[in-house]
Parts: structure tokens; C-alpha cells; sequence
């Protein structure tokens, strides 16, 4: 069993992978201010819960995008598992089929992404990120992360205006039938999410026009069907993509570094 653990800013998200295919996700809040015994009583519950000895995971794989929390997980990782834990970063990106745009800024996150369009598609490919930040990861068919977007994630955006203005309440996440808004509420939906499907829109389409209309789109994160009317931009949708990057990430390395080994050992 492989376990891949994929720290963003608003959740921590735990995947056990098995047979080919991913036996359980188990997600908690990202909360750096916890110890490490908070997140390691609730990863025995989780295991205890799926009748899984700790003895069974043979690889585990973190990705982090919140460096104080990086090192707390970590820490529970080695202490539950007997490998040593695999994380991702500049390190082991050599041992990987991408050329990785500007590794000591690039998110982890981003690059699992990359890596899981390539090796899924081999075909130029933007995937979008619908997470706390709204990203957009633009990868080659020949395996080159070429570039990256960024904007506030929707519930980001809607939970902004909601903190930062007196009289803007905190509405649900709906595609508006109309771009006139009656009330307050369809207008925060108007501007964020029927203003979101404009930008994602735009930006879809700028990105193939500037790969010479070679390129697919594939979403994912936990958001990535808030907005029904995107669907035909997409090839697919696929919410465990960050996942199944990182999974890769920790697989390509880890035979790399056997083979290395077994090289030293043979000469």
C-alpha cells in the first residue's frame, strides 16, 4: 500500500492506494497549530477504521504548500510508517519524467498535477486547479511545465468579500440563472461564479491559442464541478488528479533511487 498525503491550505487530504486504485481519502483541516499528536490520533482512528495495519503501508508520498505544517506531518509519518516518507520537492524532480518550470517556486501541488496530465495524456494539457487558489498548470506533450496561473479560488473570493465588507454576506457556491441580480446574494454569484466561468473560459482558450490550439483541459480539486456550464471545456474531471501525481512522484523516485542503489552495489 502506497499513502499520499497532499497538505493544501485549507485541508489536509490523506489517500490509501492499493490494487491499482485509490481504497480510501480521508480529508481534515490544515491547522498549523495543532501538534503532531492531533493529526497522528486521527490518522490511527482513520486506519483502525479500514482495518489497516500501519505494517501494510509500504510508501508514503507528502506534498506541502504549508511549510509550518510540512514538518509536523512528517514527523507523524515516520513515526507511524516504517519508511521514511518521500517529499516532494526540488530534490527528487531530476528523477522525474518533466522538466519542472522554476522548482524551488513552483508549488508541489502544481507539479503532481503536471505529472499526473502527462502521464495520463502525453498530449499538451492545462489543468485546472479549483482549490483555495483557482490554478492553471500548462504541460507539454513532450513534458515541460511551460507555465502557471493563479487567482483566488471561489470560495476564497466569495469568503473575501464576506470578511472584508460590512454589508456582503457569505453566499453558497450557484451558478446564477440571469446576470441581473434582484437581491444581494445572485449578485455576489453573478460577479464570482458567472464571472469565474468567463475567466476560466478566457483562460482555457488563451492558453491554446498560444500552444497553436493543441491543448486539452482537465479539472480537479474539490470544486471542480461547482460550475456545470464548463463541463464541455474539460476532457475530464477528475478530483483525485493531485493524488495521483503525487503517487507517481513518490513511485518514479523511489525505482530511481533503487536503481542508483543497485548500481553503486554493482560497480
Amino acid at each position: 500500500m502506497l499513502l499520499a498525503v497532499d497538505i493544501g491550505n485549507s485541508d489536509i487530504v490523506f489517500g490509501l492506494y492499493a490494487n491499482e486504485t485509490w481504497q480510501h481519502i480521508w480529508r481534515t483541516p490544515s491547522r498549523p497549530d495543532e501538534p503532531a499528536t492531533h493529526y497522528a490520533t486521527q490518522v490511527r482512528l482513520w486506519l483502525l477504521e479500514a482495518d489497516v495495519q500501519p505494517g501494510a503501508v509500504a510508501t508514503t508520498v507528502l506534498s506541502s504548500v504549508v511549510p509550518p505544517l510540512t514538518p509536523i506531518v512528517q514527523n507523524v509519518l515516520q513515526v507511524l510508517f516504517e519508511p521514511q516518507p518521500i517529499v516532494v520537492g526540488p530534490a527528487i524532480y531530476p528523477y522525474l519524467p518533466l522538466e519542472v518550470l522554476r522548482p524551488y517556486e513552483i508549488g508541489t501541488d502544481l507539479v503532481a498535477n503536471a505529472l499526473s496530465a502527462y502521464m495520463r495524456y502525453r498530449r499538451n494539457c492545462v489543468v485546472v486547479d479549483f482549490g483555495t487558489a483557482l490554478s492553471f498548470t500548462v504541460v507539454t506533450g513532450d513534458g515541460r511545465i511551460v507555465g502557471v496561473s493563479i487567482a483566488p479560488g471561489l470560495r476564497t473570493a466569495i469568503h473575501s468579500l464576506f470578511t472584508d465588507t460590512a454589508q456582503l454576506p457569505e453566499v453558497p457556491i450557484e451558478l446564477p440563472a440571469s446576470a441581473l441580480g434582484t437581491n444581494t446574494t445572485q449578485a455576489i454569484q453573478i460577479g464570482v461564479v458567472l464571472g469565474y466561468e468567463g475567466l476560466i473560459r478566457f483562460l482555457i482558450q488563451r492558453t491554446r491559442a498560444e500552444l497553436n490550439g493543441d491543448c486539452i483541459a482537465v479539472a480537479t480539486g474539490g470544486l471542480s464541478a461547482a460550475i456545470p456550464t464548463l463541463q464541455d471545456e474539460f476532457i475530464d474531471i477528475i478530483p483525485s488528479l493531485t493524488l495521483d501525481g503525487i503517487r507517481l512522484i513518490g513511485e518514479l523516485s523511489q525505482t530511481a533511487l533503487q536503481a542508483g542503489t543497485a548500481d553503486r552495489q554493482a560497480s
